[in-house]
């Protein structure tokens, strides 16, 4: 088949490299335009461009994949069928129905579940057992179309975003290979999504980060490792802010502390600390001060005079007393 691959991200990077490495010819590469990336403002290739360019596949960078100039661009290109990994815009009709197989989708979730944007991240941040691919025939909607196979994962006791964007990356380029298959031979079998079990997963920010240490210590912790390698889940100590890496739902402490206000430190180990939350107590073991780098809690308490009574705040506003008594 001819393909036109549209991708952006890490994640579209293995299902490209299947396609290059198969009998299948891209004719083109469709990513997101170059942005500029940090303090110098140094425009950055996608990694899917980067690849591409390896590979010397021609490059198309629309603004927006509905412009004229584009779709007949595309049209020209005569692709049997476009295949979409994380490329981040919408789609209009006219390109969805172009190619002789359509639009077809590989997607990071058992659909319909986690339809949107971060459905990785979401998967752990909301204590899933279970996540995956999801091949789907594109439609109009944002992740509605017919399902064409499906791949599942069980998710690891310690799984973080990062992790599960690793493993969830390497099934694409096997699935859509097969569906590419199966769609030569005529023996796809599409079924429709179920819109009854359908959920969303939000595109995350930097506030999708913030810890509010109101909530359970283990919604708590499942943000840490949701939002783990980004954006990251943070706090503030002493007015500056503080990323939280790695962390535990601590063992019940001494009822003393069960009248601390929430974000108080309630104890501070050698090699960690913990802080009381909504519902039990978070054992931090790894963080990140501002200008400083990540480290593990006992180099972090070597440098920092933390002590039992400070409380860490959702937000800069007010430096940290230490408390006395029982609070």
């Amino acid at each position: 088949m001819r393909v036109l691959y549209m991708g952006t991200p890490d994640f579209a990077v293995g299902t490209l490299e299947a396609l290059i490495q198969s009998e299948h010819e891209v004719v083109g590469v469709v990513t997101q335009p170059d942005r500029p990336k940090g303090r110098s403002g140094k425009m950055q290739f996608s990694p899917v461009k980067e690849t591409a360019m390896k590979y010397d596949i021609p490059v198309y960078q629309p603004e927006r994949a509905r412009d004229g100039e584009f779709l007949r661009e595309v049209r020209s290109m005569g692709p049997d069928v476009i295949v979409v990994a994380a490329f981040g815009q919408i789609l209009p009709k006219e390109l969805l129905e172009m190619p002789k197989y359509g639009c077809i989708n590989v997607h990071a979730s058992l659909l319909p579940k986690l339809r949107g944007a971060a459905p990785i991240q979401w998967s752990v941040i909301l204590g899933d057992e279970e996540s995956g691919v999801t091949i789907m025939q594109m439609d109009e909607g944002i992740d509605t179309g017919d399902i064409l196979l499906v791949e599942k994962y069980r998710l690891e006791e310690k799984e973080t975003g990062g992790s599960l964007f690793e493993k969830l990356a390497s099934f694409g380029g096997r699935m859509i290979l097969e569906v590419l298959k199966s769609a030569e031979e005529g023996t796809l079998c599409p079924v429709k999504q179920n819109e009854s079990e359908h959920t969303y997963a939000k595109m995350l920010s930097k506030e999708t980060g913030r810890i509010d240490f109101s909530k359970p210590a283990v919604e708590i912790e499942r943000l840490i490792r949701g939002l783990n390698p980004w954006p990251s889940a943070y706090c503030f100590l002493d007015g500056k802010m503080m990323k939280i890496w790695e962390a535990d739902v601590a063992c019940p402490l001494d009822e003393e502390n069960f009248t601390l206000e929430n974000g108080t430190v309630a104890a501070v180990g050698k090699s960690d600390f913990t802080v009381k939350t909504g519902e039990g107590f978070l054992k931090v073991l790894s963080v990140q001060l501002e200008g400083k780098k990540r480290m593990d809690v006992a180099a972090f308490l070597r440098g920092y005079p933390l002590e039992r009574g400070m409380v860490l705040k959702s937000s800069p506003d007010s430096k940290n007393l230490v408390r006395t008594g029982r609070g």
